[in-house]
């Protein structure tokens, strides 16, 4: 019998239990909602719990769809945004794992540039996938057409008209104006995750999480703003169907070259709902 003062964590647990083969989809699950300790939502991998604790999965769980939780987030603004991948040519910009990568390749698209300013954190499979052209070490900010294509995008054959960007620690305002310059301007078209925390000041961020509704609603309005000012508009706003991993209600924008940009009352009716279905 388990010593009921033993104590381990509970990403390990499950794993040990063989309830996830993985650490990491065992934290995906736990980060999500889906793991109940003693039949109690548990949303800290890390906590420390009694090893004869009762763990079980809730019954709306289903094992993963992509290699990280980026894959579900994407899948829901290409759903909501009624976005169509097949044969595209797209950018997964902060690549990171690769969940946005994976989402674009499961919904068809030809081939996808993961970019990201790190180095080996793509899955494996994806780096030896065929369709995937890895741009590692690579800071979006400064990114320029002959990085992705070797030359400028009147010679490129296919330039990409899709992009998915994910990226921390800077702001969108540093990666946006880059979209058209490495894009097919005539068709351009890009889901952006806007991160709350990544957008407003120092003095609306507490432990690394916004959580007040109208610093969101002063986020969203601003990312507009910023696209307006680089030739694009923000057409459409959904929010995450998961937060991100330290709490943050995050939200997805679908940008393009023309059409009339959402006004701030649809943008606060975005938030709202976010904070009622995720709060």
């Amino acid at each position: 019998m388990a010593n009921r003062k033993e104590k381990q964590r509970l990403d390990i647990l499950c794993v040990e239990r063989g309830l996830f083969p993985s650490r990491r989809e065992a934290q995906s699950a736990i980060m999500t909602g889906m793991v109940l300790v003693n039949g109690e939502k548990a949303t800290k991998a890390g906590s420390l719990i009694c090893t004869a604790d009762d763990i079980t999965l809730k019954s709306s769980y289903s094992p993963r769809r992509f290699v990280s939780r980026g894959g579900l987030k994407l899948e829901k603004a290409l759903a909501d945004f009624a976005i169509d991948l097949n044969g595209r040519v797209c950018l997964d910009i902060g690549a990171s794992t690769g969940g946005f990568t994976d989402c674009m390749l499961r919904s068809g698209a030809d081939t996808v540039y993961a970019i990201d300013v790190g180095y080996g954190q793509l899955d494996w499979q994806l780096r030896n996938d065929p369709r995937v052209l890895v741009k590692e070490r690579l800071n979006a900010r400064y990114l320029k057409p002959e990085d992705l294509y070797g030359s400028d995008l009147q010679n490129a054959d296919r330039p990409a008209d899709f992009a998915a960007v994910d990226c921390s620690f800077i702001s969108l305002a540093k990666i946006v104006p880059v979209l058209a310059s490495v894009m097919n301007a005539d068709r351009l078209q890009a889901v952006c995750l806007v991160k709350p925390q990544f957008e407003a000041g120092r003095e609306a961020v507490s432990k690394g999480v916004v959580r007040d509704p109208d610093v969101h609603r002063q986020v969203l309005h601003s990312v507009r703003d910023v696209c307006i000012s680089c030739g694009l508009v923000l057409l459409r706003a959904t929010y995450s169907p998961v937060k991100g991993p330290a709490g943050n209600i995050e939200f997805l924008v679908m940008l393009e070259t023309g059409g009339e940009p959402m006004p701030d009352a649809a943008l606060d009716e975005i938030v709202d709902r976010a904070f009622s279905e995720l709060s």
